[in-house]
């Protein structure tokens, strides 16, 4: 099912000799905000926001990042390390004739819009992260996956993503019922997260098979939702989209680069009180530590029952909590 919503227009770019897809809606001379999505969703995440942020006097942009749906797809699993998705966020604006923008990310969009405003503060206005908070200084000297794979047994879902082949084939055997057990699954209106329990993969399952099939979509999703995600998601499948998860301990050597770089510009983080990412190993000692870590974050915007779907299942308070913030910007 292809989606219409009135006043978003679809383009596509070059950037970077690849071509990217994005959504845009507001008028082209507006400040620029750029919608960055995360897994696995695409620009369709954000279809509330666009509207609104365009309705407010903002152009938003929300490309399909690379690997994800209209946009084209490297073969190389290394091709999709943060530092190439923020050379993409970067190069986009240029080409959009911008020189000054405020980046959204949503989860894995998180990561990367954290990272544009660290490595890009003469570029970026301001920055919100949903779900996904800004990173920790480096704590150590094992990679990620290998200290997640001796803490859970090998179990947390990161790892099983990254086995070869493995959650492509699965995610792509029955999309839709992959975008009906995701979004509900991981969303505040299954009762399994209220408390968020740790996302785990037992041996001989499935990672789908963790996650209830709803017997009913909650009131924010929609069968045409449904439909529209599966039929974005026909061209690339879902392999670009694991590849992130297949890079995280190449951004951790990469990130030796920037590790404790302040965020310098204006910064929001916006999760809810169901968030699985709140119980990922590390999260107690971090998040009370957010402000002390990046003095220029404003104070956290708590959503009470949402789950990780943040800017999906709360639009209205986060299109509330993005308008004020970005109304507080230095031009």
């Amino acid at each position: 099912m292809a989606a219409h919503i009135e006043g978003v227009e679809h383009h596509s770019i070059k950037v970077k000799g690849l071509t990217l897809h994005y959504a845009a809606a507001g008028d082209e001379d507006a400040p620029l905000v750029v919608l960055l999505h995360g897994f696995p969703e695409c620009w369709y995440s954000w279809r509330h926001q666009l509207t609104a942020l365009a309705a407010a006097g903002y152009r938003a942009v929300a490309p399909d990042q690379r690997g994800f749906a209209r946009s084209d797809a490297p073969a190389p699993v290394e091709a999709y390390t943060l530092p190439n998705l923020v050379g993409d966020v970067v190069s986009l604006v240029r080409q959009l004739g911008r020189e000054r923008f405020a980046v959204v990310g949503h989860d894995w969009g998180a990561p990367v819009a954290w990272l544009t405003a660290q490595l890009r503060p003469d570029l970026v206005r301001g920055v919100v992260g949903l779900s996904v908070p800004p990173p920790a200084p480096d704590p150590g000297d094992t990679p990620p996956l290998t200290a997640l794979a001796k803490m859970f047994d090998g179990r947390f879902y990161q790892n099983y993503f990254c086995q070869p082949d493995v959650a492509d084939a699965e995610f792509a055997e029955a999309p839709e019922n992959t975008f009906r057990r995701f979004l509900y699954g991981a969303s505040g209106d299954n009762p399994q997260t209220n408390p968020p329990p740790q996302p785990l993969v037992p041996p001989g399952s499935t990672f789908l098979e963790t996650l209830d099939e709803p017997k009913e979509l909650p009131a924010w999703l929609t069968e045409d939702d449904i439909a529209v995600f599966t039929e974005e998601y026909r061209h690339n499948g879902f392999t670009g989209g694991l590849n992130l998860y297949r890079n995280i301990d190449r951004n951790w050597e990469l990130g030796a680069a920037w590790d404790a770089l302040p965020i310098q510009v204006p910064a929001l983080y916006v999760v809810g009180d169901r968030d699985l990412v709140g119980v990922f190993p590390g999260m107690d000692q971090l998040l009370p530590a957010l402000q002390q870590l990046n003095p220029t974050l404003h104070p956290t915007v708590t959503l009470p029952g949402c789950g990780h779907w943040t800017q999906q299942e709360r639009p209205a308070e986060v299109n509330a909590a993005l308008l004020d913030f970005l109304g507080g910007l230095p031009d």
